[in-house]
């Protein structure tokens, strides 16, 4: 564990000197986040934190794994380079989210066929194991590009994405160095580091946003630790006391939150038959906010619930797959429907409580 822990202290310690460097330059060159009708920021606010978390990341990853390891890890890292510049154009040219896409799926391409990163069956959901090539990669490119928006989705609040990101990473970094695979130990202790030191900065009051540099990169570094732990934890022996039984259940379970968010949302746009990338304020984040929670309240109630989910899948690890992934995703809906369901309480209290003054002519 010394060189995963070694890890997040460099990469805490990079990330926490370049922020003020690139704060002071963004405010300095007017580049930021401007304040708008579906955020919830009141001021322009510096938005290039990803910068400083991809650096105190990159330079940590390069510094702790072993050098006889580099090889493996190499076409990783170019790949979250290619996302790196995606984000980095994004946050100072916007760019249509097709063309983001596009860049996610390049990346993805070049993580299965030359990394060979993919989902390789189907692990037993829905009975089924054996899949055909062509399918395995297709699942895996969409399950890259569904788990990298799904993090980009939740950074709609002070803290939120950073906390989020951290809980999740450290919960697979500790599952690696179990199972000892230190090069995606290292990887995830390096990331929560650069995450750590981003959120001196951003706890509310925020001084500095992630943007879509910070968003897609952790979130594209996700997708690839997920499909990593579904193909690695199958693949360990039976008798492993760190192997959970659903491969599938226990990931959904560690990102339980992003993913959640983004199946509320897009469900919700299209009842509303509005585009599912249409950007607005029904996010899980928005919900609790509405009911009087500060940023940082709704940001600890959200890791909290994250942590829960990642508690299920540990204490629950030796439950099939075909009950204990319908029995989170219920409870994911369970709870959505409750917060909505406080929502148009508070909704229909106010109403109640408003009077009308009569007309005086």
């Amino acid at each position: 564990m010394a060189s995963q822990l070694a890890a997040a202290i460099t990469a805490f310690a990079i990330c926490v000197l370049t922020l003020p460097v690139i704060i002071k330059y963004s405010l300095k060159k007017n580049i930021g986040d401007e304040p708008g009708k579906r955020k919830v920021h009141k001021k322009v606010t510096p938005s290039m934190g990803g910068a400083a978390i991809f650096i105190g990341f990159l330079i940590s990853s390069l510094i702790w794994i072993d050098i006889e390891l580099w090889k493996e890890v190499r076409i990783i890292l170019i790949a979250l380079v290619m996302i790196f510049f995606i984000g980095v154009r994004d946050d100072l040219v916007p760019l249509r989210p097709i063309t983001k896409i596009l860049g996610q799926i390049m990346a993805a391409l070049i993580l299965i066929l030359v990394y060979d990163l993919r989902l390789n069956s189907m692990y037993g959901l829905i009975g089924i194991y054996d899949i055909p090539l062509w399918l395995s990669y297709g699942i895996t490119v969409l399950t890259i590009v569904v788990i990298t928006n799904s993090y980009n989705l939740i950074d709609g609040l002070d803290g939120l994405a950073g906390t989020i990101g951290s809980i999740v990473l450290l919960g697979f970094g500790v599952w690696f160095f179990l199972v000892g695979d230190s090069v995606f130990s290292v990887i995830s202790f390096s990331m929560v580091g650069a995450l750590i030191a981003f959120l001196v900065f951003n706890w509310e009051p925020s001084k500095v946003f992630m943007g879509d540099t910070g968003t897609m990169v952790t979130g594209m570094l996700l997708a690839i630790i997920v499909i990593h732990f579904i193909d690695s934890n199958h693949n360990l022996l039976s008798g492993n006391e760190y192997k959970f039984t659903g491969s599938v259940s226990a990931a959904v379970c560690f990102i339980m939150i992003p993913l959640a968010d983004t199946l509320r949302i897009f469900i919700v746009r299209m009842l509303k038959k509005q585009s599912p990338f249409k950007p607005d304020k029904n996010h899980l984040h928005h919900g609790i906010m509405r009911l009087g929670y500060s940023h940082s309240a709704t940001t600890i109630i959200l890791g909290v619930t994250q942590l829960t989910f990642i508690g299920f899948a540990v204490l629950f690890r030796e439950t099939p797959e075909k009950i204990l992934l319908p029995g989170v995703i219920s409870l994911s809906i369970i709870l959505s429907v409750i917060l909505d369901r406080l929502l148009q309480a508070k909704i229909s209290k106010q109403s109640r409580s408003v009077t009308i003054e009569p007309d005086e002519g």
